[in-house]
């Protein structure tokens, strides 16, 4: 199974970037071999929608859990309509966060934010 954590640098040692559709990078972390797999996020920069943007990047790359410390409601729609499990990140590196995914000691994430919109106004 594909895991995917935010993140900011290309390290297994990096810390877990605060917010999941503008993050630099994506660790992607295979449970059945123990590769990992960094991948850019081509939605970090996006003016809007960069959390459905990152959500549908992971999609095509076969993630099917996220580790992260928040996101957006949009995105969370996205992610649940794919059957994408998200579990809140722990303090640590993305290391320590696939280890901890690994030994259950993860919750599921539901602090989903209302996200960035631009209503018009």
């Amino acid at each position: 199974m594909r895991v995917a954590i935010p993140i900011n640098q290309r390290d297994i040692k990096s810390e877990v970037y605060p917010s999941f559709g503008r993050a630099p990078y994506y660790l992607m972390y295979e449970t059945n071999d123990r590769t990992s797999i960094f991948l850019d996020n081509t939605a970090a920069l996006s003016a809007g929608g960069a959390g459905i943007k990152a959500a549908q990047l992971l999609l095509d790359n076969d993630v099917k859990v996220i580790i992260a410390p928040r996101y957006g409601e949009n995105a969370a729609k996205v992610l649940a309509d794919a059957n994408v499990v998200v579990y809140k990140n722990i303090v640590g590196s993305a290391e320590d966060n696939i280890k901890a995914y690994e030994n259950k000691e993860l919750n599921v994430l539901a602090d989903i934010h209302s996200g960035h919109h631009s209503n018009g106004k």
